[in-house]
């Protein structure tokens, strides 16, 4: 089966979910997905306190060798168990994971997808979502508090703290590897119209 790897990458709240759902909604049935947050390394070892004082907007906080693993075998049309992270208690699940099947097309989304060479060269295509850094962070504030149990404070604080200074060190500067640059994500339908097309001619259509 050939198929087409797409990672779309940008900073926390830029809307590359969004995007990853419209290539799914429009290419139904053809599309697996596959989030590098799922792939946060397990941390057993330390109390909840500790692990709730992580930086997780370092590339270290990935288990991102997994991560490629699974990749390079969902592009060789291997099932993968792809575990699951639990953001209420800052880890990864001990007993669940998700099963993705491979299909034609595969859509990895990751903030730092791009980061590892390694990584970034399996991809046939790479997009960056660019967005405004406001409305990233009031993205993000409503995601953790409404869907992930966060306090606003909790959330400001990791943002200031960790956020936005990995943001500007690690998740910026992989921009210059995208082939695709679409400001404002899924707000753009001129960009997700030329990214459809392109899947279409893999698609042979």
């Amino acid at each position: 089966m050939e198929t087409l790897l797409i990672g779309i990458a940008g900073g926390t709240g830029s809307g590359k979910t969004t995007v990853t759902c419209r290539i799914a909604e429009t290419f139904a049935g053809e599309v697996c997905v596959i989030y590098h947050d799922n792939y946060y390394r397990a941390h057993d070892e330390l109390t909840y306190e500790e692990r709730a004082k992580l930086n997780y907007d370092h590339p270290d906080a990935f288990d991102t060798p997994l991560f490629l693993n699974d990749l390079k075998a969902l592009k060789a049309g291997r099932t993968v168990e792809c575990p699951v992270y639990d953001y209420s208690a800052h880890n990864r699940s001990k007993d669940e994971t998700v099963r993705i099947e491979p299909k034609r097309i595969i859509v990895a989304d990751g903030i730092l997808i791009f980061y590892e060479k390694e990584l970034r060269e399996l991809f046939d295509i790479k997009i960056f979502i660019d967005t405004d850094a406001d409305v990233r962070i009031l993205r993000r504030l409503m995601r953790d508090v409404s869907q992930r149990g966060r306090t606003v404070e909790s959330v400001v604080t990791q943002y200031l703290t960790t956020v936005k200074p990995m943001h500007e060190q690690f998740v910026e500067p992989t921009k210059r590897y995208a082939d695709v640059i679409i400001p404002e994500g899924g707000r753009n339908p001129v960009a997700l119209e030329m990214l459809f097309s392109r899947i279409r001619q893999h698609m042979g259509g």
